[in-house]
């Protein structure tokens, strides 16, 4: 693999793939998905306030570097297009933080990461992972030449079961009940794809 810094935004057709700020925008609107219970469901955190946000942002934002083991990123999805104006009002709305991408070099030596994703309920259904799940995956392969990209996901995160079959990764493995969560055991499913199957994809 190759050092990467995340120095600027990426942009996709509807999308801006940006690092995440400790603006009130940022704070708002992570704060108004991460301390929801449904998206929260699978996630390996409970609901979180807007202080524990905070904290969570200000220690992701020290992380734009992926050279070595253990390096990530948390970067902001953001909708490419400010929101049209409320009734009754003239004011074109901000842009608004849909969801967070979340990237780790596994291990550098292998050239192996992992990938995630969580989407604010109002937003899925658009295809909008997708999209940005894609162009992180763009940029894994070709500018950080890694090999091979995994997630860690509980099964039944449908949602997320959906996606990962429609960028293309395979199925690896279910582990059974290998992990104590949120007070029950569960199990994990791994899903990945490799550099040459997702340019081959591309050339289709």
């Amino acid at each position: 693999m190759k050092p990467f810094e995340f120095r600027s935004p990426i942009h996709t057709e509807r999308l801006i793939l940006r690092s995440l700020t400790l603006s009130d925008h940022d704070i708002d609107d992570l704060t108004a998905q991460q301390s929801n219970a449904e998206l929260t469901q699978y996630m390996l955190y409970e609901p979180r306030d807007r202080d524990t946000v905070i904290e969570k942002v200000t220690e992701w934002t020290e992380r734009e570097v992926l050279a070595e083991s253990g390096d990530y990123l948390q970067l902001a999805i953001e909708l490419a297009d400010a929101l049209p104006p409320l009734p009754d009002s003239d004011a074109i709305r901000r842009p608004v933080m849909i969801g967070t991408l979340y990237f780790k070099i596994e291990s550098a030596e292998d050239s192996n990461a992992e990938i995630g994703w969580a989407l604010h309920p109002r937003f899925q259904g658009k295809v909008f992972a997708k999209e940005a799940a894609s162009a992180l995956l763009d940029l894994a392969f070709h500018e950080i030449e890694l090999h091979r990209v995994f997630a860690n996901l509980d099964p039944r995160n449908d949602d997320s079961v959906r996606l990962c079959l429609a960028l293309g990764m395979r199925h690896e493995a279910h582990h059974v009940e290998d992990m104590w969560f949120k007070g029950a055991w569960a199990d994990t499913g791994i899903y990945a794809i490799l550099d040459r199957e997702w340019r081959a994809r591309a050339a289709e």
